[in-house]
């Protein structure tokens, strides 16, 4: 509380007195991404499925496309202290991510760690200067050495808000020999 109080002080001193509303702590970011994500959601009809890679036409997605299937949950574990995403569950394809504050006590940065059907799990930090309340940009984290590795990892998660928290645009994207490659997966989800 401390902290906040100070920053609010030094920028008021600077002369910076625009805060735009879509910034917030990583504290409050985590308390919206529950309440905003929390449920069940279902993938867009294929016609909605703009600006994405042909990741919902895998055999194993397509069945979930544009129905009422649940192709992504999000439910809280460890009371509340983690925010666990089941994406495409009972599918071959199933993975899950869990979000968490760094310390529940005083949360100063989001950490992730996606449970890859490329079999390994790479860990994320948010991106605290790319992160909007319509944007959450989260980072592979060059501490660890799967993000340091040549080896095909998902290297950068996007969350991508519309129609009131109630359309998100999921997109996982793909690194091998330490750059970009071609091996995305980017859907657009409604929520049920």
């Amino acid at each position: 509380m401390k902290t906040k109080l100070l920053k609010l002080f030094f920028l008021t001193l600077l002369g910076s007195t625009t805060i735009h509303a879509t910034q917030m702590d990583p504290e409050q970011l985590f308390e919206y991404l529950k309440k905003t994500l929390k449920g069940e959601w279902k993938l867009s009809a294929a016609n909605k499925q703009i600006d994405t890679t042909d990741a919902y036409k895998h055999p194993y997605v397509l069945p979930l496309v544009g129905t009422d299937k649940t192709a992504l949950s999000y439910k809280f574990i460890g009371y509340g202290s983690t925010l666990q995403e089941d994406l495409l569950p009972d599918t071959k394809k199933q993975m899950v991510t869990m979000y968490h504050c760094d310390d529940y006590v005083d949360c100063t940065q989001i950490l992730a760690t996606h449970y890859c059907t490329k079999m390994n799990q790479p860990q994320f930090i948010l991106d605290l200067k790319k992160t909007t309340k319509e944007r959450v940009v989260f980072n592979c984290n060059m501490k660890t050495k799967l993000c340091q590795s040549n080896e095909d990892h998902i290297h950068q998660i996007i969350m991508e808000f519309s129609n009131n928290g109630k359309h998100l645009k999921s997109s996982y994207l793909g690194w091998t020999d330490q750059k970009p490659n071609k091996k995305n997966s980017i859907y657009h989800f409604d929520k049920k």
